[in-house]
């Protein structure tokens, strides 16, 4: 999908689901641009606010490309900002904060994931916003929230930090492993992201029904909790470090091109495998006559054999004849295979944001995976630059004059 381009047009009429929502975005890096992108995409207006000075610190991430105006742009911030408004305005300033007040009344959305107790030592926390707009959804991410005490407050947390604290990463691996960080991207921030955006239009709900704002506040590690759920539960029922695969087949498994992925959870999922890799008798051996016996040969029985099988096939081509015999299997693709997926195509997944630096091939970026019938998808809109759009946000919004926007230039202050 091209920047600028719209699909699904017949839905073009119904407009979108969030039009006429208004977020001022006090972020950074990953959880809340996220979460405040994906509102954009469903029709909310976001203006984000930055420092006069560098930004978004995803701005400053490597791998990075050069934008129409000439600034760095990083991957974190490419891949989380489209359609989004930017304004840099210096919040340690009396005058920055007195700015963002009086832009927070025309909002129904203010949004910051600052670390806890930032924004209330500005004199920008809940309290201060709802004193000048008593109906504003404040919505907040941090590390370890600010509804309750944590023994871990005022700590850093990027993702990998919490969801290595959620017990994912130590429940997963046999003793004789470390665990490995970052397995799978940004989980803590998207699976934060996520909780966040429901509470806000949960909040936004309320909002309809009440007249009343109020706080919406996400911790990084209550949403891993959540993400992590078999670590609590698992370990309740008596499943240890380790352990949580000791009743399933649930691995990879070598094909000619690669590896592909195959989760057996059922009995009449185990007797398909067996008859498909030419091991009809695997169901009446009594090695496999638990679960359990699945996962203590997988190595010296089950593996060989499913191996020998697929070592003529592709990983589409095992994966397919596993699929259509009734057993879930996935192929493990690489990054250029992911992005010519004729399904990832077809489903709008990429969206193409071009270069001006001389690179041929555009910046990739994961589309919305949320389809609406009666919601058209786009038309994105480029990434801002730092600032770009503050003199014209604070003249319409607050009605300043080209002179006092150019004192508050003067100054510092934007």
């Amino acid at each position: 999908m091209r920047l600028g381009e719209v699909t699904n047009e017949a839905a073009l009429p119904f407009g979108k689901p969030l039009d006429g929502v208004r977020i001022l975005a006090l972020e950074q890096m990953q959880a809340l641009p996220f979460a405040t992108q994906l509102m954009a995409r469903l029709g909310a207006e976001v203006v984000k606010v930055e420092s006069p000075t560098g930004g978004d610190s995803g701005r400053t991430g490597l791998p990075a490309f050069t934008d129409a105006h000439g600034q760095s742009v990083g991957a974190t911030f490419s891949r989380n900002n489209l359609n989004k408004r930017s304004i840099t305005v210096d919040l340690k300033s009396p005058r920055g904060r007195e700015l963002v007040l009086a832009l927070a009344p025309r909002f129904d959305v203010f949004a910051q994931n600052f670390k806890a107790g930032a924004m209330t030592r500005l004199g920008l926390g809940y309290d201060d916003v709802a004193a000048v707009h008593p109906g504003c959804v404040y919505v907040s991410i941090s590390g370890f929230g600010t509804s309750a005490p944590s023994p871990y407050d005022g700590w850093p947390a990027y993702a990998a930090i919490v969801e290595a604290m959620c017990g994912l990463y130590d429940f997963t691996f046999a003793d004789a492993q470390p665990p490995v960080p970052s397995p799978m991207g940004g989980l803590g921030d998207i699976g934060t992201a996520l909780f966040a955006v429901i509470g806000v239009l949960a909040a936004l709900r309320h909002r309809e029904a009440t007249g009343l704002g109020q706080h919406v506040d996400v911790a990084m590690l209550d949403a891993m909790v959540s993400m992590g759920d078999v670590v609590p539960n698992l370990w309740s029922l008596g499943v240890e470090r380790g352990g949580a695969r000791s009743n399933i087949i649930l691995d990879s498994f070598r094909a000619s091109d690669g590896w592909f992925v195959v989760q057996v959870v059922r009995e009449h999922q185990f007797e398909r495998l067996a008859a498909l890799v030419g091991h009809a008798e695997w169901v009446d051996d009594p090695r496999f006559a638990t679960r359990h016996g699945w996962a203590a040969n997988l190595d010296a029985v089950i593996r060989p054999a499913i191996e020998k099988w697929a070592a003529a096939m592709s990983r589409v081509a095992a994966c397919a004849a596993l699929s259509e015999a009734g057993i879930a299997a996935g192929p493990c693709f690489q990054p250029a295979e992911v992005v010519r997926d004729p399904h990832v195509i077809a489903h709008d997944m990429l969206v193409e944001h071009p270069r001006s630096d001389g690179v041929d091939h555009p910046v990739l970026i994961p589309g919305n995976p949320i389809k609406l019938s009666r919601v058209a998808e786009g038309p994105e809109t480029p990434l801002p630059g730092l600032g770009e759009h503050t003199d014209e946000v604070l003249s319409s919004e607050l009605g300043l004059s080209a002179d006092e926007v150019a004192s508050l230039h003067a100054d510092g202050v934007i």
